[in-house]
């Protein structure tokens, strides 16, 4: 598990429970605490508190060879990947091991690809679930924590990793991670865009929670259009979503717990927010269509300002 923060700890813990060998990667104090005192984890539905194996990117490589394992999970945050593909170059590229990204955002999978190649590249993301570390070695989590994935960028296009992943879908589930293997994964990760560039960069801004957000009758109101915005990116780019997926997306997070957003947490601790990563794809390809996604530059040049603000 490469990037074992709040995501990463809690799909982890679900598979060490069930009984899977796991190596959590993680970073500073964080990792201290897990090689010192385990993992605590607190879910409505799953407590988790056991020592695990931890390490960072330079003990992974150094202690472990790739082919040990089955499947490299990557939960890192969008902004950490391009750094992290080329720290793990040199050791990924001496097997056959493929990598699952579970992330947010819609380009993780190609910067995989150009280091490990399209055949090992699996798309993927963490659907309705909130996690975070609430102190170094405890993560608090909640939600139905369910799975996306598939081969990237679709299963005609890349089937030799198919078969893997109809055998990782019911691993998961005995689990206890509910998932769909899709044969176009490349949908569900811009299906999953409209969420996250709806109310993410919103609730960094107004640090206001996903429930306050879409309660608000101006919010809610904006927090619908950006969605709107992200269909029409997905469509220019080549991904059909419908008004339908719009409407259910936005159905979803309305009846969502009330959650932080990971882009919200990140704010309020001073940490770099994956701003361009969730709202990029969404301008760029929307100014290419000559429609540019108005309200989503606008909140992305708000945020941008107000982040700049913060560490003034």
């Amino acid at each position: 598990m490469v990037g074992a923060g709040g995501i990463g700890c809690y799909y982890a813990a679900r598979l060490i429970h069930a009984g899977h060998e796991c190596v959590l990667v993680a970073r500073g104090k964080h990792l201290q605490a897990l090689q010192q005192h385990g993992l605590q984890l607190q879910h409505p539905q799953f407590v988790f508190d056991a020592p695990v194996i931890a390490t960072d990117v330079a003990g992974l490589c150094q202690d472990y060879a790739c082919e040990d394992f089955d499947l490299l999970i990557l939960a890192a945050k969008s902004s950490a990947t391009i750094p992290l593909m080329e720290q793990l170059q040199s050791w990924v590229v001496t097997a056959k091991t493929p990598m699952l990204s579970l992330q947010n955002g819609v380009t993780n999978e190609k910067h995989i690809a150009a280091i490990m190649g399209m055949e090992r590249t699996a798309g993927g993301l963490a659907v309705k679930i909130g996690a975070h570390i609430v102190a170094p070695g405890k993560v608090e989590a909640t939600g139905e924590a369910q799975i996306d994935f598939g081969a990237w960028p679709s299963a005609a296009a890349n089937p030799g990793l198919q078969p893997l992943l109809a055998v990782l879908s019911p691993l998961f589930t005995e689990a206890g991670i509910p998932n769909t293997l899709y044969d176009k994964v490349n949908y569900a990760l811009w299906r999953k865009l409209v969420i996250n560039n709806g109310v993410n960069p919103l609730t960094a801004l107004t640090l206001m929670d996903t429930q306050a957000v879409t309660s608000d009758p101006v919010l809610r109101h904006t927090v619908h259009r950006m969605m709107e915005e992200t269909a029409r990116a997905a469509n220019i780019a080549g991904v059909s979503l419908t008004a339908e997926d719009v409407e259910q997306m936005f159905s979803l997070i309305c009846r969502f717990d009330a959650i932080k957003t990971s882009m919200q947490v990140d704010r309020e601790k001073g940490r770099p927010m994956e701003i361009e990563d969730i709202c990029g794809p969404v301008i760029q390809y929307c100014r290419e269509g000559g429609q540019p996604a108005e309200t989503t530059e606008l909140i992305r040049t708000l945020l941008l300002r107000a982040s700049a603000l913060d560490h003034r």
